[in-house]
């Protein structure tokens, strides 16, 4: 099954091959690739290096992004963070400990420490949206609501990291704000295979429940077909 909203059916559309023999078809112009929290924080080791095994992503997701850049897609970087006071963390989130902690890049997720910045190989371009975010979906207390719908944005591609955390909460919240959407499976990651594999799988549950699914290889084959 091919989805593309009716409205939309005068441009031109991509159709990727999805997981489940599927098919996810969108136009470039009202379509946005949200790149989830591909900050240095969470791909630190207890040195500051690159080298948490979900760092094996990074090239793929670089690929992703270079393939939604030549279709035409809206690229949207968001970024988890919260202030140096701590004033905008949840009484909840305070009690697990983990903003603010000391690191090897500074404190945890805290605006304006290195390890807050976003990973070197993907730093968006000047015209490339940027959503601050403190919380795990990207469309908590955050503008990318109303900038999707000033963008007349209504189809989403969701990467990034990691997939159970940040990218299913802003996957599952996408849903019930009534987005088409298509998780790039091998463009995510988490620092447990396991978990990553769980949160793939509620996506199809339900008669696809959560949307589509593909791979890197897909995405890039569809663009291919489309001639970028």
């Amino acid at each position: 099954m091919t989805v593309h909203s009716d409205r939309h059916s005068d441009l031109p559309t991509v159709v990727v091959r999805c997981h489940g023999e599927r098919t996810y078809g969108f136009s470039p112009a009202n379509t946005a690739l949200l790149v989830i929290d591909m900050q240095k924080d969470f791909f630190a080791d207890e040195t500051g290096a690159c080298a948490n095994p979900m760092h094996t992503i990074v090239p793929s997701v670089v690929a992703l992004v270079d393939v939604a850049r030549r279709l035409g897609c809206r690229v949207i970087h968001t970024r988890e963070g919260y202030n140096s006071e701590l004033s905008d963390v949840t009484a909840y989130r305070r009690f697990l400990g983990y903003v603010g902690r000391p690191g090897p890049l500074g404190r945890f997720l805290i605006r304006g420490e290195p390890g807050h910045d976003f990973l070197d190989e993907l730093r968006p371009l000047p015209n490339e949206t940027v959503i601050d975010k403190s919380g795990f979906s990207a469309f908590y207390e955050s503008a990318l609501g109303d900038q999707l719908r000033a963008a007349d944005v209504d189809h989403l591609i969701l990467c990034g990291v990691t997939t159970e955390c940040c990218v299913h909460s802003t996957l599952r919240d996408a849903v019930d704000r009534g987005y088409w959407c298509l998780t790039v499976a091998d463009c995510c990651a988490s620092c447990d295979p396991g978990l990553h594999d769980a949160a793939l799988s509620l996506i199809a549950q339900g008669d696809h429940l959560f949307g589509w699914a593909c791979d890197l290889a897909d995405a890039k084959a569809a663009a291919a077909a489309l001639g970028s």
